[in-house]
């Protein structure tokens, strides 16, 4: 698949560009929106995210642009810094800094997240788009696509906006989206595996293109007419002068404001903890299971976001709906990534009249299926089943994207995955084995697991006070590689208790067998390291 002919694979790279392209569009400019950015400036990160991260980046299916999780961030910074052309700035800084983690290898990072908690995020990401898209889906759009957070900027939250999207429901929008969906769900169930054109001209864009029928056939009417505020809103230039208008740039003059370098690190730190978890997702879902170099990626993002911030574009990061969307769509190699940032350069620059008669309706049925794909039923069977130390922060990790937002989804899911983590470790610190009695004495063996830390102190100190009296306690620690001071400091102290309590001690360990040892501490200091 790593073929050096970068279009060998363009038979599916190009139908799966299109879908993403169609994705991407309405995220683009709704983050902008969202994040209290130009328009223009979303479509910009998408643009470099597909063309210039895809081409740096060492993922295969991932697809960059502007990242939802970064709106609340820009939307502040670019007040407290004093206009959208100081917070360029930071963008560019963030970028350098970006590159620096590269080099540094701190890519390392996002192997240290649970499976659990990965899954999660998938799933999450899953409902909330669903939740999201179904007001758009009726043709209730106050608040901008891509705000993903629960506490949304229109003031509503996610549930509030679903049950007010019943007194706003737009008859044109809703049917044009139900026949969209209808479309989409046939090509996915049937359609696809009838014939090689029903793979080559993917659903979404039959569903597009009958969107935009739709509008012009039904835009006199009363009933069914598709109001404006329900379609893309690409900015439309008069001329190639106010076209070159819409770029933004950097004003350095304000590299020296300290609160600059401080977005800066903010922007290079949650965009390259966002692109390291989409890296361990999409890597998940990809069907060749590729794994993504992560350190070259941190270095394909920097670079991406310094371009985007010199021309002034939004923070970009790898972004789970684009790249999830790219693999359902059959998406092989990163040229549908590239393809996509193409899609959306020449679309801007030829085509924005006709994108703005895209009715929003048929893009959310597309994102309704993305959704679903990505948060299936079957997949909380699978993770129930696999035991609650998998279940639970695969749920608190859901809970917190849907009812916060992405980062604090993530964390939490993580702050329980290592809880649970501290319970295993407390739990599998040693096994006990109670024989019956010998020559009047309990046999009681205990052996100790390879490695031993002062997180189970707890269990083996109860498993130690718990002896009976007149007891043969037999310690084995053949096959521990690590013992923490902790840990023996217990057993010295145990040793003294046991000669009160007719306790025998025997140590069996790589170098032999001790009877009742005088000192655990010396012991073990005189252990070979190796051990």
């Amino acid at each position: 698949m790593n073929s050096s002919n970068p279009f060998k694979n363009l038979k599916a790279d190009f139908p799966a560009s299109i879908v993403v392209f169609f994705v991407a569009l309405p995220l683009c400019l709704g983050i902008a929106l969202a994040s209290g950015a130009p328009l223009f400036s979303g479509l910009i990160a998408g643009i470099i995210g597909g063309i210039v991260v895809g081409a740096f980046s060492g993922s295969q299916v991932g697809v960059s642009g502007p990242a939802a999780g970064l709106a609340a961030i820009v939307l502040t910074a670019i007040t407290a810094l004093g206009g959208y052309q100081n917070f360029l700035v930071a963008v560019v800084i963030g970028g350098v800094i970006q590159v620096v983690f590269g080099v540094l290898r701190f890519g390392i990072i996002g192997y240290f997240f649970p499976s659990s908690v990965i899954k999660g995020m998938l799933t999450g990401i899953g409902i909330i788009i669903i939740l999201k898209q179904i007001p758009h889906f009726f043709g209730y759009d106050s608040d901008p696509e891509g705000d993903f957070a629960f506490a949304q900027v229109d003031g509503q939250n996610t549930f509030s906006e679903i049950f007010d999207t019943i007194n706003h429901i737009s008859l044109g929008a809703t049917t044009i989206a139900i026949v969209g969906l209808g479309i989409l769900i046939l090509w996915n169930t049937v359609l696809s595996k009838k014939g090689k054109i029903f793979q080559l001209v993917q659903g979404p864009l039959v569903a597009v293109a009958l969107g935009i029928i739709y509008y012009i056939l039904t835009k006199d009417s009363e009933t069914f007419a598709i109001s404006s505020e329900h379609l893309v809103k690409v900015p439309v230039p008069d001329s190639f002068d106010s076209f070159v208008g819409q770029f933004s740039f950097p004003n350095f003059a304000v590299i020296d404001n300290p609160a600059i370098w401080v977005t800066g690190f903010t922007i290079a730190l949650v965009a390259s903890l966002e692109t390291l978890l989409c890296v361990e997702a999409t890597d998940k879902l990809d069907p060749l299971k590729r794994v993504t170099p992560t350190n070259k990626e941190l270095l394909a993002q920097g670079t991406g976001n310094i371009l985007s911030g010199l021309i002034g574009g939004l923070p970009i990061t790898q972004v789970i709906v684009r790249s999830s969307a790219n693999i359902q769509s059959g998406g092989k190699t990163k040229m549908a990534a590239i393809v996509h940032g193409f899609l959306l350069l020449i679309s801007v620059i030829l085509i924005p009249t006709l994108l703005n008669m895209i009715p929003l309706s048929v893009l959310a049925a597309i994102l309704l299926i993305v959704g679903y794909k990505l948060a299936k039923p079957t997949l909380f069977k699978k993770m129930y089943n696999a035991g609650w130390k998998q279940f639970v922060p695969f749920i608190i990790t859901i809970l917190g994207i849907v009812f916060i937002d992405l980062l604090w989804g993530i964390g939490l899911g993580l702050a329980v995955g290592i809880v649970v983590i501290l319970i295993k470790s407390f739990q599998n610190s040693h096994f006990l084995h109670i024989e019956d009695k010998s020559n009047g004495k309990h046999k009681i063996k205990m052996t100790f697991a390879e490695e031993v830390t002062f997180f189970n102190k707890g269990a083996i100190l109860k498993e130690l006070d718990s002896l009976p009296r007149d007891t043969f306690l037999e310690l084995d620690v053949r096959k521990t590689r690590f013992l923490d001071n902790d840990i023996i400091e217990i057993l010295e102290d145990f040793s003294e208790k046991a000669r009160n309590r007719d306790i025998d001690i025997k140590l069996i360990s790589e170098r032999g067998t001790v009877e009742n040892p005088k000192s655990f501490i010396e012991f073990f200091q005189l252990r070979p390291k190796s051990a």
